[in-house]
Protein backbone atom coordinates (compact mmCIF):
# COMPACT_ATOMS: atom_id res chain seq x y z
CA UNK A 1 0.00 0.00 0.00
CA UNK A 2 0.80 3.30 -0.82
CA UNK A 3 1.41 6.52 1.71
CA UNK A 4 1.10 9.60 1.13
CA UNK A 5 4.59 10.51 2.41
CA UNK A 6 5.85 8.43 -0.08
CA UNK A 7 3.64 10.54 -2.90
CA UNK A 8 5.19 13.25 -0.77
CA UNK A 9 8.58 12.13 -1.14
CA UNK A 10 8.23 11.59 -5.08
CA UNK A 11 6.54 14.51 -6.00
CA UNK A 12 9.44 16.16 -3.92
CA UNK A 13 12.00 14.42 -5.68
CA UNK A 14 10.67 15.43 -8.82
CA UNK A 15 10.47 19.09 -8.38
CA UNK A 16 14.41 18.96 -7.15
CA UNK A 17 15.31 17.19 -10.66
CA UNK A 18 13.25 19.47 -12.26
CA UNK A 19 14.42 22.79 -10.95
CA UNK A 20 18.20 21.50 -11.20
CA UNK A 21 17.94 20.77 -14.66
CA UNK A 22 17.61 16.84 -15.35
CA UNK A 23 14.51 16.66 -16.76
CA UNK A 24 13.74 18.49 -19.33
CA UNK A 25 10.61 20.98 -19.89
CA UNK A 26 8.69 21.17 -23.13
CA UNK A 27 7.81 19.51 -26.31
CA UNK A 28 9.68 19.09 -29.48
CA UNK A 29 12.60 21.15 -28.48
CA UNK A 30 10.80 23.83 -27.06
CA UNK A 31 11.97 24.11 -23.53
CA UNK A 32 11.08 27.27 -21.17
CA UNK A 33 14.35 28.69 -20.83
CA UNK A 34 13.83 29.86 -24.53
CA UNK A 35 10.57 31.53 -24.05
CA UNK A 36 10.39 34.85 -23.07
CA UNK A 37 7.15 36.55 -21.44
CA UNK A 38 5.79 39.25 -23.32
CA UNK A 39 3.07 40.99 -21.12
CA UNK A 40 -0.42 41.05 -23.22
CA UNK A 41 -0.85 44.89 -24.47
CA UNK A 42 -3.41 46.51 -22.29
CA UNK A 43 -6.83 47.76 -23.74
CA UNK A 44 -9.25 49.92 -22.10
CA UNK A 45 -12.26 47.83 -21.63
CA UNK A 46 -14.88 49.79 -23.19
CA UNK A 47 -18.17 48.20 -25.23
CA UNK A 48 -21.68 48.31 -25.48
CA UNK A 49 -24.47 45.77 -26.39
CA UNK A 50 -27.86 44.43 -26.97
CA UNK A 51 -30.33 42.19 -27.96
CA UNK A 52 -34.06 41.01 -27.86
CA UNK A 53 -36.32 38.09 -28.69
CA UNK A 54 -39.76 38.17 -29.37
CA UNK A 55 -40.89 34.97 -30.49
CA UNK A 56 -44.61 34.38 -30.69
CA UNK A 57 -44.28 30.84 -31.24
CA UNK A 58 -42.93 30.39 -27.84
CA UNK A 59 -44.42 33.31 -26.21
CA UNK A 60 -40.07 33.93 -25.06
CA UNK A 61 -39.66 37.85 -24.76
CA UNK A 62 -36.89 39.37 -23.20
CA UNK A 63 -34.36 42.36 -23.86
CA UNK A 64 -30.80 43.16 -22.14
CA UNK A 65 -28.72 46.00 -22.84
CA UNK A 66 -25.18 46.21 -21.21
CA UNK A 67 -22.34 49.03 -21.57
CA UNK A 68 -19.13 48.79 -20.00
CA UNK A 69 -16.35 52.29 -19.57
CA UNK A 70 -13.51 51.01 -17.16
CA UNK A 71 -14.22 49.44 -14.31
CA UNK A 72 -17.75 50.35 -14.46
CA UNK A 73 -20.54 48.30 -15.73
CA UNK A 74 -24.41 48.75 -16.23
CA UNK A 75 -27.34 47.68 -17.92
CA UNK A 76 -30.85 46.55 -17.88
CA UNK A 77 -32.75 43.67 -19.23
CA UNK A 78 -36.47 42.00 -18.90
CA UNK A 79 -38.07 38.88 -19.38
CA UNK A 80 -41.67 38.33 -19.40
CA UNK A 81 -42.71 35.41 -16.62
CA UNK A 82 -45.04 32.61 -16.97
CA UNK A 83 -47.78 33.97 -14.93
CA UNK A 84 -47.52 37.37 -17.42
CA UNK A 85 -45.58 40.05 -15.83
CA UNK A 86 -42.36 40.74 -16.54
CA UNK A 87 -39.33 41.18 -14.66
CA UNK A 88 -36.57 43.85 -15.22
CA UNK A 89 -33.62 44.37 -13.42
CA UNK A 90 -31.21 47.36 -14.06
CA UNK A 91 -27.43 45.99 -12.62
CA UNK A 92 -24.35 48.90 -11.88
CA UNK A 93 -21.00 46.88 -10.80
CA UNK A 94 -17.52 48.41 -10.38
CA UNK A 95 -14.75 48.21 -8.28
CA UNK A 96 -15.77 49.94 -4.91
CA UNK A 97 -19.19 49.33 -4.53
CA UNK A 98 -19.07 45.56 -5.94
CA UNK A 99 -22.33 44.31 -8.57
CA UNK A 100 -25.80 45.54 -6.96
CA UNK A 101 -29.29 45.40 -9.07
CA UNK A 102 -32.71 46.58 -8.74
CA UNK A 103 -35.57 44.28 -9.73
CA UNK A 104 -38.80 45.36 -10.50
CA UNK A 105 -42.27 43.30 -11.23
CA UNK A 106 -44.49 45.31 -14.28
CA UNK A 107 -47.84 44.05 -14.40
CA UNK A 108 -50.33 41.80 -13.08
CA UNK A 109 -49.75 38.25 -12.49
CA UNK A 110 -52.66 35.93 -13.45
CA UNK A 111 -53.52 32.67 -12.48
CA UNK A 112 -52.39 29.45 -14.57
CA UNK A 113 -55.44 26.66 -14.64
CA UNK A 114 -53.37 23.49 -14.67
CA UNK A 115 -56.20 20.96 -15.54
CA UNK A 116 -55.87 23.33 -18.76
CA UNK A 117 -52.56 23.18 -19.71
CA UNK A 118 -52.10 21.50 -22.79
CA UNK A 119 -48.17 19.36 -22.39
CA UNK A 120 -46.94 19.33 -25.89
CA UNK A 121 -44.03 19.27 -27.40
CA UNK A 122 -45.81 21.49 -30.37
CA UNK A 123 -45.13 18.84 -33.17
CA UNK A 124 -40.94 19.13 -32.25
CA UNK A 125 -39.41 16.41 -30.76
Amino acid sequence: MIHYTQISLAVVCLVVLASCGYIEHGYEGYSVGEYEHKPEPYHYPKYAFNYEVNDPWTGDKKQQYEERDGDEVKGTYSLKEADGTTRVVQYKADKHNGFNAVVHKVGKAHEIDHNQVEYTHGGHY
